[in-house]
């Protein structure tokens, strides 16, 4: 499943924005957007992909009860609703600004098209990201649907690991560096604050982990 993660590392901002052609330089502008602004809403027109300069978006849908799934969250160099370029018309989700000072690059399903029409390297990337974070989608989904509470804690601890970890060379323990909030992460694994708050706790009291607010450890002898 490592594969999986991968092409995450990748600043996708600075290979796609707009910025970066000097034919489109003069004619493309960045829009902000403060905390709870929406980007788009479902059954929006999907006619732009986004790409994020600065802050954190949320990527979510509601379920007939009303109930909000959370899909992702995206940080700077992350790209959203890609499936515009696949042909999708109308949104099938939402997307929420996190922050008060979130940068979001838009950029038009044309000029995306001619971009990649233009430069196949570039165009092997965008389908490559969009076929690993499909992936990525549906193995998160799968965690909701079919794995109790702490199953699916321990495997987004498993994933931050992966996405921002690193091994300390002191203790052999996993660190992570993460740019969530203890709200960002019950959401992703669909529980609450308080009942985040247990389950880290006890894997604490355990001896399994460690954390402060941006910082989680992973004892070597659990990992």
């Amino acid at each position: 499943m490592n594969t999986i993660w991968i092409f995450e590392d990748v600043n996708l901002f600075n290979l796609l924005c707009p910025h970066k052609f000097k034919q489109y330089k003069t004619c493309h502008d960045f829009d902000a957007y403060k905390k709870s602004d929406y980007i788009y809403f479902e059954e929006d027109a999907a006619n732009k992909v986004y790409l994020i300069e600065k802050g954190k978006v949320k990527i979510g849908y509601y379920n007939e009860d009303g109930t909000e799934v959370v899909k992702a969250i995206l940080k700077r160099g992350e790209l959203f609703g890609e499936k515009a370029i696949l042909g999708e018309e109308k949104r099938d989700e939402f997307a929420q600004s996190l922050d008060n000072n979130t940068s979001i690059c838009p950029v038009g399903v044309n000029t995306m098209h001619e971009l990649m029409r233009d430069n196949k390297t570039f165009s092997l990337r965008i389908y490559k990201f969009i076929g690993l974070k499909f992936k990525k989608l549906e193995r998160r989904l799968q965690l909701l649907l079919f794995k109790d509470s702490k199953t699916r804690l321990m495997e987004f601890l498993n994933e931050l690991c992966t996405d921002f970890g690193y091994d300390c060379s002191k203790t052999g323990d996993h660190i992570i560096n993460h740019p969530y909030t203890q709200k960002d992460i019950a959401c992703l694994i669909g529980v609450s604050r308080p009942t985040l708050n247990i389950l880290m706790n006890e894997l604490k009291e355990k001896k399994v982990i460690d954390f402060n607010r941006k910082q989680i450890r992973i004892y070597k002898t659990s990992a």
